[in-house]
């Protein structure tokens, strides 16, 4: 899988302008940049990497052919992953009409340790994922995009077609049902509380 190349907003921005001219340089940069959350928000939606894999792929190809009209994307960020996400789904009805019946499971969410985040033990992060496991999955999807991608709420609602206040709701919801799966730990490890803050303050 690609690894992320970590860029300012007005970097990426700039980036299009190029990408419009054909410059691979710059197509390669932002490729690199926004693979792995993408394949990570595909593959929480279809369970299944190779289909994550190629729905990532076809979309950026998608990019590339269409690349005179890259400087016209209002917000990159939400264009690519409503772009994820409905061709994660318009797969899913693909393969589905071609009689592929591998069965989807509940939505599947990694949480990335970070440095920020470096008190809190793997251990707790195993508990924490199990935590959100426990989620309902637009609760799981909403998390996941707010606490591990970075993205604000109004993106989130607009990728998910959803109101801001209902992407509120959730992950109001979401953070109240890990911190009442993990309160032995808050009270046993007062540090965590640095991490529910966090959570809550985003």
């Amino acid at each position: 899988m690609t690894s992320g190349c970590h860029m300012s907003e007005d970097e990426i921005l700039n980036l299009l302008p190029l990408i419009a001219m054909q410059d691979e340089g710059a197509f390669r940069k932002l490729y690199m940049h926004y693979y792995t959350k993408l394949f990570q928000f595909s593959h929480s939606i279809c369970k299944n990497k190779q289909w994550a894999e190629e729905v990532t792929e076809d979309v950026f190809i998608k990019i590339w052919r269409n690349h005179k009209t890259a400087p016209q994307i209002q917000n990159l960020k939400v264009y690519l992953y409503t772009a994820i996400k409905n061709t994660t789904l318009n797969y899913i009805a693909q393969q589905a009409r071609r009689n592929i019946t591998e069965p989807f499971g509940d939505i599947d969410i990694e949480l990335t340790e970070n440095p920020a985040d470096s008190i809190i033990e793997k251990e707790t992060f195993k508990k924490i994922y199990q935590a959100i496991e426990t989620l309902p999955p637009r609760c799981k999807i909403v998390f996941k995009l707010i606490r591990e991608d970075g993205l604000k709420y109004k993106e989130v609602a607009a990728i998910l077609n959803i109101s801001p206040k209902t992407v509120e709701a959730q992950m109001a919801l979401a953070i109240k049902r890990i911190f009442l799966f993990m309160k032995d730990d808050f009270v046993k490890k007062p540090d965590l509380k640095l991490f529910y803050k966090k959570v809550k303050s985003n």
